[in-house]
């Protein structure tokens, strides 16, 4: 059994992050700011924005996502060697694509079955759980954003935005990763920013520093210095609780 002392924990190497926001707004685009080599696994076609761009990107064939994603997974511990981030990007179009698949093999050709739904659970952990297990990398994992409806324990009802994934699979995600944050734009300014502390009207989480929230280009500083800055809701009334 291996044991390592806690003064010898970096808080700025090797996290994971889970960076969601309505489409558009820049997730792709924010790897411009990391430090390091990046390889990109576009499961959604969106490297394009990133042309010019010092980075590296693994063409995901969306036809058949399940068999690519095997295929990623045997070879991901060779090739992450050779980088310091890794961004999986992004999720939601990938569960989008393997619904489809699974429902062309039904029995109709279209419509997915009931097993498939149990599928999924299982083998998103396990997809996730093999790509944050690979050592020595920092990863971020983007999804699109969504609503979602929560209860509490006593019976209010709120609106909270999450990442856009299956609710069977969405909490481990969000449980493996050091950082969940969403990225806004403020409408002034039309700078880009990312909270980093959640409450009933949002899901985000950050065990890495103290920052409540960053602008996107500082947002990749974890364990540093603090670089807090205020986002602004996108719309007025963003967030706000719902009382049922």
């Amino acid at each position: 059994m291996k044991i390592i002392s806690g003064k010898d924990i970096k808080r700025n190497k090797n996290w994971h992050l889970v960076l969601y926001s309505k489409p558009g707004v820049g997730k792709t685009y924010s790897v411009k700011f990391m430090n390091g080599k990046t390889l990109v696994l576009d499961l959604d076609n969106s490297s394009k924005v990133l042309s010019g761009q010092d980075v590296d990107v693994i063409v995901f064939d969306r036809v058949h996502p399940e068999e690519a994603m095997e295929e990623f997974l045997r070879e991901a511990p060779k090739l992450v060697a050779n980088y310091d981030n890794l961004i999986i990007d992004n999720v939601s179009s990938f569960e989008d694509d393997w619904f489809v698949e699974k429902g062309r093999s039904s029995k109709n050709g279209i419509s997915n079955e009931l097993q498939h739904y149990s599928q999924w659970t299982n083998y998103f952990a396990r997809v996730m759980t093999a790509i944050y297990m690979l050592p020595n990398v920092n990863i971020m994992t983007t999804a699109w954003e969504e609503q979602r409806q929560i209860t509490t324990a006593n019976g209010q009802t709120f609106n909270q935005y999450a990442p856009q994934i299956r609710d069977s699979v969405r909490d481990g995600m969000l449980g493996l990763a050091d950082v969940v944050g969403r990225m806004m734009i403020n409408p002034d300014t039309g700078k880009r920013g990312v909270i980093l502390q959640g409450d009933d009207s949002m899901y985000a989480k950050n065990r890495l520093d103290n920052r409540t929230a960053s602008s996107i280009e500082d947002l990749f500083k974890f364990g540093g210095d603090d670089h807090t800055v205020q986002a602004t809701p996108v719309s007025n009334g963003a967030g706000k609780q719902s009382k049922k």
